[in-house]
């Protein structure tokens, strides 16, 4: 039988090592364009699935096999310069090494992929999917673990508007939903490669990609997405038990602070008792219009006083709690301690929590980190965590375990990070089951259920005085990654591992050989 590399054999194409070099840093970039537009906040989710094809390409078949991992390098490093640097580069005091991720992101891909493509060719791309998958992933779960890094940029979060394909989160975690994205993506680009090698040869020498194979490959992990989202359509039909109307006070604190004031990030000490002094009598305002639509949870904004709630203005406080009728989540900073406190309508102060995860790369501490308290209300269990916690997996997750149905989020973000930010409490709510509002100090507040429903929001890069108002769900549903924990990503990253060895044993075995 005549096989059809015989009957349309590949068409030889001898091109310049400059033309290969320039194909291949084209198409490398436009992975990290199109992987940008999947991201916040653009939300294009479908470009997370075909946007490492141009890369794949180009590392495995355009670019010189010594120089295969430059694709990589160009891809990653360019998505965190498009997604991640807008973001720090408006920190007037960000160091130098947050300022330079993308040439260090770079650098470290460069010489760790170096020998990805030898590896595949070694062990005739049998493993290709699994291993880039398991790869990126265990890649991610190494960064959720870096304090300046979080879980910003991870690929999961170009689904935060698609709440019919996110429900298995709550089983499977952030990482999960990484993981069936990019094994469907490599399988796709396996088939990609398979493809090309029938239509064109650049390089002689190698082993074309077995199509049957690419196909089986692509058929499995396309069987496996469809699974993921009938499960995920089938969980989100689950009802909630009850709703809450809650309030998350925007006092747009930004517009109370000059432009040079905030350029040169001096504030003179008048100035400073000036502003709180004003931003008081916003959040004074905001709270009682909230409740008087009803809210019965009212969220100020991260470091809302000066001054501890509990010892300053707690008459003044107390009188509010009552008069609205509502329970006053109050976060404040003091010297190093960056804290909030729940006030209850009775005016009993409920307890204190410290952020988890202070902002080190602008010299931010939390002298009062590392306890998880849940609050026992008349409208059930409350927890509290602070802005950058949200951007890792593990504060969230021990609030949830505590009890909390319901977590607080005040936040001081700044307009770099506005149309994004928000987005990662969605993937938090999800893993928990439990419903998160979002307070941010001038750009983006966010009420987000269980199943990760943006129920109401106020999203501005500019800044806005806003009162975000909803009524939003209560679920006692079970959340398996609650107790789990990051398994996923360990597992990848035991699996990353795995590959690096059998890369290295196969290397040897070819060299005794």
């Amino acid at each position: 039988m005549v096989t059809d590399h015989i009957v349309n054999p590949p068409k030889e194409v001898h091109l310049s090592l400059i033309i290969r070099l320039l194909a291949g840093i084209v198409l490398s970039g436009l992975s990290a364009v199109l992987l940008t537009l999947a991201m916040p906040p653009y939300g294009l989710w479908p470009l997370a699935l075909i946007g490492l094809l141009p890369m794949i390409i180009a590392q495995y078949r355009i670019l010189p096999p010594r120089l295969s991992s430059l694709a990589t390098a160009i891809s990653i490093s360019g998505l965190v310069a498009l997604y991640i640097m807008d973001a720090f580069l408006q920190l007037p005091n960000a160091p130098w090494y947050m300022k330079g991720l993308p040439l260090l992101f770079g650098v470290f891909i460069f010489l760790t992929d170096l020998g990805t493509r030898a590896f595949h060719e070694r062990t005739q791309y049998r493993w290709f999917a699994l291993s880039g998958a398991l790869g990126w992933v265990g890649v991610e779960m190494i960064r959720s673990l870096i304090p300046v890094l979080g879980t910003w940029g991870f690929l999961a979060y170009a689904y935060f508007k698609s709440p019919w394909l996110i429900q298995p989160v709550s089983i499977f975690g952030i990482f999960g939903m990484g993981l069936i994205n990019l094994l469907l993506s490599f399988a796709l680009g396996h088939y990609l490669l398979a493809w090309f090698d029938k239509k064109w040869r650049l390089d002689t020498n190698i082993q074309p990609v077995d199509l049957q194979k690419s196909q089986k490959w692509l058929l499995g992990t396309g069987t496996a997405f469809i699974i993921w989202t009938v499960l995920s359509v089938i969980l989100l039909a689950i009802p909630g038990e009850r709703t809450i109307r809650v309030a998350a006070v925007q006092p747009n604190f930004k517009s109370l602070w000059t432009a040079e004031e905030v350029a040169t990030n001096t504030f003179s000490k008048t100035r400073y008792q000036e502003v709180y002094s004003q931003v008081f009598e916003r959040f004074a305002v905001q709270t009682q219009e909230a409740a008087d639509e009803g809210a019965e949870i009212i969220v100020w904004s991260e470091g809302a006083l000066n001054v501890n709630p509990q010892q300053v203005r707690t008459k003044t406080l107390r009188t509010m709690a009552a008069t609205t009728n509502a329970y006053l989540v109050i976060p404040y900073g003091v010297g190093l301690r960056n804290e909030v406190t729940i006030l209850s309508p009775e005016g009993e102060f409920l307890g204190i929590y410290g952020k988890n995860h202070p902002v080190i790369f602008v010299n931010e501490h939390s002298t009062t980190q590392g306890t998880y308290p849940t609050y026992t209300t008349a409208l059930g269990e409350i927890g509290t965590i602070i802005c950058y916690d949200l951007d890792f997996t593990d504060t969230a997750r021990k609030i949830a375990r505590n009890g909390a149905r319901l977590i607080a989020v005040p936040s001081g973000d700044w307009p770099g990070i506005a149309e994004k930010h928000y987005a990662h409490l969605v993937f938090r709510a999800v893993e928990n089951r439990v419903a998160m509002i979002k307070a941010d100090h001038s750009y983006d507040s966010a009420i987000i259920d269980p199943y990760g429903r943006i129920i109401n929001s106020s999203i501005s890069k500019s800044g806005s005085q806003s009162t975000v108002v909803a009524d939003v769900t209560i679920t006692q549903l079970m959340a398996p990654q609650r107790y789990l924990g990051d398994w996923i990503g360990w597992l990848s990253l035991a699996g990353m591992i795995f590959f690096a060895g059998l890369n290295t044993y196969t290397a040897a075995q070819q060299k005794k050989k």
